[in-house]
Order: structure tokens, then C-alpha cells, then sequence
């Protein structure tokens, strides 16, 4: 039995007494039986297999990532490759730096050989992208990355692939949510010992060659690879990988690109599941995690520092301005790195003839105008690189004549190229360095005195993002009541007049006129305001996180570059403040 019983105290009995799982196991659920909120907070419901996999607090539970509940995502991903594709098929797997990581690997592992399937195993920690790419350079047709990205300690999850490399979408993903639910006995669980899968060859380590690929790879796609290696030196960058697995590649990656001056805060340079160093979350979002890394660039003068979160597919960048820390937001990154690719492959006659440009409904206004100057175009998708690719998939599958130039969301990720189909840190870092290193030398410029460069050319925009937790039960609880009162609002908010309200739940977006259209797009808990003045606010649930989020985004054309700035300081503080004034008392 699983989670047939609703009462949670009766099921956490029924766990801690079944023979299935290991003694150890159980003694954790026997030691807090008699603590009412863990037991329903592990308990009250099963932890479910999202569209892009599990997530949670490590612990046992029916609401808790373990090792069981980590084979039964893996068996119905299994039985899904089954009905798809036959058998005699392979699968990838990888894991991140985080507690249980290297057990759960091998557990899906298991579970996959048990299954009649060829599982190829990273033998070492490994960034999510090279998960991604190494998935279709070895002609899998699914794989599993364990990993909880930037959250907290606690946590961990098992992200889930498909064919294309790119996490699961629709239709792909209800078939697997399908299978999940309906494995009701662990005895459904088909499972393998892991030494004897592998000397049988049905689990072998990935070789270093696909590593090699990996690098290879991103260095086709870069436009500036003769100045890094002519004048790499002229840029001294700190690097901090926040205890996980980009170490390895970021550091290897940018020292054959010629970047002498490329070094590492070996402080956070352990791989340490409990993050014991960063201050907060390892998350580069956050810039208390990237305290001490920014601090040793003050002290010893760099002039950038970078930081990638556990499983690397998020990248921050800090830049030393005259001894200031500027902390560059992910819109502010993404800015940079578009107009560069446009302008290199402009000045070199490189430019695709139809540049393609794919961002979330959350992201810049930016990237739009970016590709407008160019001549390029840039469509938007829900927020996740999984819905991105999932666009990127619809068009190639109808032959699209669009060129794949780059992908973005402002939640710090990045796409080089379509050979990875998930965001990508490694890559990121490559091109920030070129982009960096380049208007230094060649400009005279740091990157902070570019981005005004940019404003000027084609309009200025400034972003702001309020991320709320509320954990547990009457968290989840909190955040309904939050959408509830927002999807209420009809004309105005913060003195701002609703244009349009678009509601992802329903599809529908409705004019203050009161016209309504359908939107183009999968269904989400996602709001959407766009206001008379042109800025907009966006509001949405998060999708692995028990956090609530309000993107605010201003567009100002007129005046003074200094005098847009304060005004947009203004304008976000204000908005800012009414939100906190509806969401605080609820």
C-alpha cells in the first residue's frame, strides 16, 4: 500500500511498519509519530510527479523525495519509454552535488535495468546541461538528472528528459503523471542490484569523450574565440560554483578559451551537499550567496565574479564598478549576451537569415526590441525552458526556416544553442567572458557602461521581482487566496490602469473594454497585467518552489537616461509596495 489511506497519522503507520523499506527507514518514521504537523506535513498528500519531475524536502514520506519514492517516478518513466518506443531502448542519468544525490542516481538506475533498459551513468557529479546533451549524443531516448537546482539544503529532485533532450512536456509529460498515478503497491516497482547491472553491461559510465563533445560544442558557437585566446589575460574574473557541479566545466571550459585570469574561490570550491559556506540559498539569484566572492573581487581587484547554483544551469554575474558591487539582474545578463550575438554575427556577416529568439512571457521587453533592431524575431512562451524547447520542438517538427540564436528567461538562465535544450551555465560563462573581454579591449568599456550603450540605442527597461515563501500546507494555502484576489482585479492596480488582463488558467485575455481572445499557450496559474503606460505585472505560483512571484516590468522611452532610471525606481517601489499591502495581511 502507498497513500490509499487519507488520514495522515494511519498512513505514516502503515509506512513505518512495512517490510519494504529499509530498517533505517522506518525508524525515521517510528521517532515523529508523535509529532502531528511532520506527520501531516510528510503525509497529507503524495508527492507528485510534475511536469517537469519531483521536488521536495528529503525525508521519508509519501510527500517527501526518497529513494522509493525516486523508483517509482523512474517506473513510470519506464513504463512510458515502453509504450513509446519499445524495448532495447537507452536512458541517461546524472546527479548534482546534493545529500543523496549519487544514491538516487543509481536507484533510477536500477530501476531503468530492471526494466530491460541500457542506462548510461555519469560516474561523477554533472551539470544539468551536459545531462541534456549527452542524452542525444548517445541516442537516449529519456534521462533523469537529480538535482534540486537552487533550493535550499533540504531539498532534492529528480528532473525528467525525453528524446528531444529537453525536460517533459506535453503530451509526453500526462502520460508519465498517468503511470505514476497508477502504481498503488510497491511490488509494481520492477528493480535491479546495481553491481550486478552493471558488470552485466546494462548500466555503463559515460566516457569522457562525451564530455569532450560538450566542450566542443559550445566553442563552435562562440564569435570571438581568436580575441579570448589573443588577450584572455586582460580579464581577471572570479568564479564560484556555490559548492556544486560547474567546478569542473566552467573552470576547464574557460582556461582552454584563453582565459589566464580565470580562478576559483576555493572556499565554495568543495562539493558539499549542506552548502556550509553560502549565507542563504545557493542560489546566484540571491547576492548574499555570493558574498564571499564578491568581497575577494573588492579585495583583489577583479573585475567580475560569477556563480552558478548546484546543478549549473543558472549563472550570476557581480561586476566591479570603481570598488561598487553591481549585481546584474537575469534580465540585465540576457541583454547583453543577445545584443552581442546580434552585433558579432552582424559585423562578421555570420547572422542567420531568420534569427530566432525564445524567451518567457516574464522575461525582458528587451529581447523583443533587440531583435527588432536586428531583424531578427522573438517569441514568447510560459515561464521554463521546458516550454521553451517544447516551442522550439513544435517548429522544427513542422520545418520551421527560423535559426535557433538564443534562448532566456530572467531567472538567471541561458541558451547558447540548441544542442543543449535546457538552460545552461557553462555555455553562459564561455559568452560572458567573450562579451566581456571583448568591450573591455576593444571598447574601453566594463559591461555595466555597455548596457547603458544598449538603453540608448534601442529604449530602456527595468525589471523587479518579489518572491514570497509560504511553505507547507497553510502556505499552499496562502498563495490561493494571493491569485484568488488578483485574478479579481478588473481596472486598476497601483494607480496603474489595467489595458489588458491575460489569464493563462483560462487562456483568455480580456481588454478593458471588456474583449476577450484566446491565448496561444498551455494552461498555467499564471496573471498577466499590461497597463495602459505599457508596463506590466506579472503574477504566478511557483512551479518547484513553495514561493508566489510578481515580476514588475517598466518601459520608458522618453527623457534623460539618468532621468528613466530614477523614474523606474520609483514606479517599481510604488507598485512593490502595494503588492506587499494586498499579500501581507491575507
Amino acid at each position: 500500500m502507498m497513500s490509499t489511506e487519507s488520514n495522515p497519522n494511519e498512513l505514516a503507520k502503515i509506512w513505518a511498519q512495512n517490510p519494504y523499506f529499509d530498517e533505517k527507514d522506518r525508524n525515521e518514521l517510528t521517532s515523529i509519530l508523535d509529532n502531528t504537523k511532520e506527520v501531516t506535513e510528510r503525509f497529507y498528500k503524495d508527492l507528485e510527479f510534475g511536469t517537469g519531475g519531483l521536488r521536495s524536502i528529503i525525508g521519508m514520506g509519501s510527500n517527501r523525495i526518497n529513494k522509493y519514492n525516486v523508483r517509482k517516478a523512474t517506473q513510470a518513466m519506464a513504463n512510458q519509454v515502453l509504450k513509446t518506443f519499445g524495448t532495447g531502448k537507452s536512458v541517461a542519468i546524472s546527479y548534482d552535488c546534493r545529500n543523496f544525490s549519487d544514491e538516487f542516481s543509481k536507484e533510477a538506475a536500477c530501476v531503468f535495468a530492471a526494466n530491460g533498459m541500457k542506462v548510461y551513468l555519469f560516474s561523477e557529479l554533472t551539470a544539468t546541461p551536459l545531462l541534456s546533451f549527452a542524452l542525444r549524443k548517445l541516442d537516449c531516448v529519456a534521462g533523469v538528472m537529480i538535482t534540486a537546482s537552487h533550493n535550499p539544503k533540504e531539498y532534492n529532485g529528480f528532473k525528467a528528459y525525453w528524446a528531444d533532450g529537453a525536460q517533459l512536456t506535453p503530451p509526453i509529460d500526462g502520460l508519465v503523471i498517468s503511470e505514476y498515478e497508477k502504481i498503488s503497491s510497491w511490488d509494481q516497482i520492477k528493480f535491479e542490484d546495481f553491481e550486478s547491472a552493471k558488470s552485466s553491461g546494462k548500466i555503463e559510465f559515460i566516457k569522457d569523450d562525451v564530455i569532450e563533445s560538450f566542450y566542443q560544442t559550445i566553442d563552435k558557437y562562440l564569435v570571438n574565440r581568436e580575441l579570448t585566446q589573443k588577450s584572455g589575460e586582460k580579464l581577471k574574473v572570479l568564479y564560484t560554483s556555490l559548492h556544486g557541479t560547474g567546478l569542473v566545466p566552467c573552470r576547464d571550459f574557460s582556461h582552454r578559451q584563453g582565459m589566464k585570469n580565470f580562478d576559483i574561490l576555493a572556499e565554495q570550491a568543495s562539493f558539499d551537499g549542506n552548502f556550509s559556506t553560502v549565507v542563504t540559498t545557493p542560489n546566484p539569484e540571491d547576492p548574499k550567496a555570493l558574498k564571499q566572492a564578491v568581497d575577494k573581487m573588492l579585495a583583489e581587484n577583479y573585475d567580475l565574479v560569477y556563480g552558478t547554483d548546484p546543478d549549473c544551469d543558472r549563472l550570476g554575474v557581480v561586476v566591479n564598478k570603481g570598488g561598487n558591487p553591481i549585481y546584474l539582474n537575469g534580465n540585465q545578463i540576457a541583454t547583453l549576451m543577445l545584443f552581442y550575438l546580434y552585433e558579432q554575427h552582424k559585423l562578421k556577416g555570420t547572422l542567420p537569415k531568420n534569427p530566432l529568439v525564445i524567451k518567457s512571457i516574464v522575461t525582458t521587453n528587451l529581447m523583443d526590441r533587440i531583435g527588432e533592431h536586428f531583424g531578427g524575431t522573438t517569441l514568447s512562451t510560459l515561464t521554463g525552458f521546458k516550454w521553451m524547447m517544447h516551442l522550439w520542438r513544435e517548429l522544427t517538427d513542422k520545418g520551421t526556416d527560423f535559426d535557433f540564436l538564443f534562448a532566456s528567461e530572467e531567472s538567471f538562465g541561458y541558451m547558447l544553442h540548441e544542442e543543449v535544450r535546457d538552460k545552461d551555465a557553462v555555455s553562459a560563462i564561455a559568452l560572458f567572458n567573450e562579451l566581456a573581454l571583448y568591450y573591455k579591449v576593444e571598447k574601453g568599456l566594463d559591461v555595466v557602461d555597455q548596457l547603458d550603450e544598449i538603453y540608448k540605442t534601442i529604449g530602456f527597461c527595468q525589471e523587479s521581482l518579489i518572491a514570497k515563501t509560504y511553505a507547507g500546507l497553510e502556505g499552499a494555502d496562502k498563495i490561493k487566496r494571493i491569485m484568488e484576489h488578483f485574478r479579481g482585479l478588473t481596472s486598476n492596480f497601483a494607480g496603474e490602469s489595467i489595458a489588458i488582463k491575460d489569464d493563462y488558467s483560462t487562456l483568455t485575455s480580456r481588454s478593458a473594454s471588456g474583449e476577450v481572445k484566446m491565448l496561444s499557450s498551455e494552461k498555467s496559474n499564471v496573471l498577466g497585467f499590461h497597463f495602459e503606460s505599457g508596463h506590466k505585472l506579472f503574477v504566478r505560483p511557483s512551479g518547484t518552489e513553495p514561493k508566489i512571484k510578481f515580476y514588475t516590468q517598466i518601459s520608458l522611452s522618453e527623457g534623460e537616461l539618468s532621468a528613466q532610471k530614477e523614474k523606474a525606481d520609483l514606479l517599481i517601489k510604488h507598485i512593490e509596495s502595494e503588492i506587499h499591502k494586498v499579500i501581507d495581511p491575507l
